[in-house]
């Protein structure tokens, strides 16, 4: 396994052939809270990884053992004047943003408290795996303030705009199993078995062409809103640019003689 830290609470892990990388968020002491420092840190990997193109999927991960993370950290909060805070919100923005953008699939490894800003995280995934140990919410209101993380815009497209309400003006927690039911998480497995599941799914994506899994979630995701029509020429646009790769001609070999695929990635 390779490791790459960025700064003192993140690290990028990879194993194997490299192309499922792990965006581990490494502050077990604080629960993964988000300090200013953190969330620079994951803005700055997020960037490393958006520019590589062995990348083909990401999984997002926690070392902390009762949490994947449990939001802003609240203490460094307290510290800031209002100004400080205005100064670090582009900060933050890049950490959850950073994350959101990943032009890969992304996998979000959940156990224990995701709350807040940790929610956030793993809704700016693609999909999330949680075990049942996960407690994930929205808490923000009942601290004097709102989902910042993109948690508005994110959980009213998972679950509707009336639950996504219900949820966010409650503040209240959900455990795994009415998470799974709601539709908060996608899969809920035994308790540690997050990231090995996460992981494990990766590895699935990872071996399709990496130019179909970009373009695949570009179209996902620029198309997901428009009207029909508008969202299939997004679709079509996608489809052009992988109709004449070098992948989909290996694609077609590869199932015409019966054999895995060796993709070019372009």
């Amino acid at each position: 396994m390779s490791e790459q830290r960025f700064g003192e609470f993140v690290a990028v892990r990879r194993e194997g052939d490299g192309h499922v990388a792990e965006l581990a968020m490494d502050r077990p002491k604080a629960m993964n809270a988000v300090s200013t420092e953190m969330a620079r840190s994951i803005g700055a990997a997020c960037a490393a990884l958006a520019a590589d193109p062995s990348v083909r999927v990401v999984v997002l991960s926690s070392t902390a053992e009762r949490a994947f993370c449990v939001g802003a950290d609240l203490k460094e909060r307290n510290s800031l004047s209002d100004a400080e805070l205005v100064r670090q919100r582009p900060t933050t923005r890049g950490a959850y943003g950073g994350v959101l953008e990943l032009p890969v699939p992304t996998i979000a490894a959940v156990h224990g408290f995701a709350l807040g800003g940790g929610f956030e995280l793993a809704l700016a995934c693609d999909v999330i795996v949680a075990d049942e140990t996960a407690v994930v919410g929205l808490p923000e209101v009942s601290v004097g303030v709102i989902p910042g993380g993109g948690g508005t815009q994110l959980l009213p497209r998972r679950v509707g705009a009336a639950r996504a309400a219900e949820l966010i003006f409650t503040a209240r927690r959900v455990e795994a199993a009415e998470a799974l039911s709601l539709g908060l998480v996608d899969s809920v497995v035994p308790a540690g078995g997050d990231r090995a599941e996460a992981l494990a799914l990766a590895s699935r994506m990872a071996a399709n062409s990496p130019v179909g899994l970009r373009a695949a979630k570009r179209a996902l995701r620029l198309g997901h809103g428009m009207d029909l029509a508008a969202g299939l020429e997004i679709e079509d646009a996608a489809w052009r640019t992988v109709a004449f790769s070098g992948d989909r001609a290996e694609g077609v070999a590869a199932f015409n003689e019966k054999r895995k695929p060796n993709w070019p990635g372009e």
